[in-house]
């Protein structure tokens, strides 16, 4: 089957409505499906709620969302790089739903594998633990956390085959995989396209199953989120 589209528009289509739930792959600035963001952007959608480990930075990633608009709602764990994020919540204007990272990346996980529910210790008697279920297990304290499944799951990958077998690279590699599992209709964004068995079995990161649509963007910008340099030795 070939799952490959010309774009990301036409990758997106019939996909996207108003108050759904999108998860965005990434970390920091690295690995986030940029191209499909745009396309989000472009649509016009409304109401979203949006999980991500981060919020990309202002004009940035998910930033360009928030410019427009277009969420309501971030499931998040770090957003200390966007002044407008920080803005716009202080006054209002968004939602948001803080998680310890590694929760956030078990609610994904186990979402993706049909995981209702689990129990950790991080967050009991804090406020992450208003509101939430406790048990007891071996004389410990453990606070229920939800796993999370969203409408539809936009990744990036470093190399992927028109079956959708995918490959990350690095960094890109945190939030990703997890994600391809956990969304309803997975899309992916990747820098390099090869035909089915180019890739190496065992190299593969996310099965082709996990993944519906695949869109192969001709250019990427690889930003650096902090930039740190040094004067050159005489």
């Amino acid at each position: 089957m070939n799952k490959v589209f010309p774009d990301a528009n036409a990758a997106l289509a019939g996909l996207l409505h108003d108050g759904m739930m999108i998860m965005a792959g990434g970390f920091g600035l690295c690995g986030i499906p940029e191209h499909l963001i745009a396309a989000i952007r472009q649509s016009r959608v409304e109401s979203l709620t949006v999980i991500s480990n981060n919020a990309g930075i202002d004009g940035v990633g998910l930033g360009v969302l928030l410019e427009s608009g277009q969420i309501r709602k971030m499931i998040s764990s770090y957003v200390g790089e966007n002044k407008m994020f920080a803005d716009l919540y202080l006054k209002g204007e968004l939602e948001l739903e803080f998680n310890p990272q590694g929760t956030l990346a078990e609610r994904i996980r186990a979402g993706g594998a049909g995981i209702p529910a689990f129990f950790t210790r991080t967050g009991v008697g804090t406020l992450i633990a208003e509101g939430k279920e406790t048990r007891s297990f071996d004389g410990e304290t453990y606070i229920m956390e939800r796993g999370l499944v969203a409408d539809l799951a936009i990744v990036h990958a470093w190399k992927g085959d028109r079956e959708g077998n995918l490959v990350y690279r690095k960094t890109a590699r945190n939030f990703n995989p997890i994600m391809a599992t956990a969304g309803r209709v997975t899309v992916a964004e990747v820098e390099h396209l090869v035909e089915p068995g180019e890739i190496d079995p065992d190299h593969i990161h996310t099965p082709g199953i996990f993944v519906q649509r695949i869109v192969h963007p001709t250019s990427f910008e690889k930003r650096i989120e902090q930039r740190t340099v040094r004067k050159r030795g005489a």
